[in-house]
């Protein structure tokens, strides 16, 4: 990992900017669930992690409460990450078809996975403000992330907190805003946005969000960003 990423990282796991995020991961670590009861709880803030080279960038909401909260890497140990690493693993940007804790063996390809939020917030929905304090961690992952060509938002709040991320990094509000949707592009100068349905259960249960979809979406990226890395 470059000198540049693991500096954030460590930034990132040391954060207690916003008051009430500390309190709720730290109160899940405490009381935890009771099939988790014998984990020792992460608790603290959930850094990006990755293929330092990569170009493909994927931002989620935030950690979940007893997902990588628990576990101390995004999307492992919860059922979101269950369907989205199948699809990374499927379309070739992930070792495996699963990822339970972080030394599970798992290893992302050419793919760096991160999120606008970086604390599990309550009922999975952080303020603005929590929004705004956090997009700078983001930022500076994705400007750590020099061949990034295709950036996957998983969800409206990811796909309006990389454009935010977008607008402060460059200096340039990107007005119209455009409109989330699962497959809708948008270019941002040399990188491609894609919006993709969070692979949440409230999607995966409805049939909102499809297996085949999530893959296709995956197979699109790697399109956009050229096939297979040289």
């Amino acid at each position: 990992m470059s000198s540049t990423l693991e500096r954030v990282r460590d930034e990132v796991v040391g954060c207690r900017a916003c008051p009430r995020l500390v309190a709720w991961r730290e109160q899940v670590a405490a009381e935890k669930r009771a099939a988790f009861r014998d984990w020792d709880y992460w608790g603290r803030p959930v850094p990006g992690f990755g293929d330092p080279d990569a170009r493909l960038l994927v931002v989620g909401l935030a950690p979940a409460a007893h997902g990588a909260n628990r576990t101390g890497r995004m999307f492992t140990g919860d059922r979101s990450g269950d369907w989205l690493y199948r699809a990374l693993h499927q379309t070739g940007f992930a070792s495996q078809a699963s990822s339970v804790s972080i030394k599970d063996g798992l290893e992302l390809r050419d793919c760096w996975i991160s999120a606008v939020v970086r604390c599990a917030p309550p009922a999975n929905r952080p303020t603005p403000g929590e929004r705004d304090r956090c997009l700078p961690w983001l930022e500076r992952e994705w400007k750590a992330l020099r061949r990034v060509r295709v950036v996957v938002a998983l969800g409206g709040f990811a796909w309006d907190g990389t454009l935010r991320a977008w607008s402060r990094m460059t200096g340039h509000p990107v007005r119209p805003r455009p409109r989330f949707g699962h497959g809708t592009r948008f270019g941002l100068d040399a990188v491609t946005l894609l919006g993709c349905y969070h692979p949440s259960q409230q999607n995966t249960f409805t049939g909102r969000l499809t297996e085949p979809m999530l893959r296709n979406l995956f197979q699109t990226a790697r399109d956009a960003m050229g096939g297979a890395a040289g």
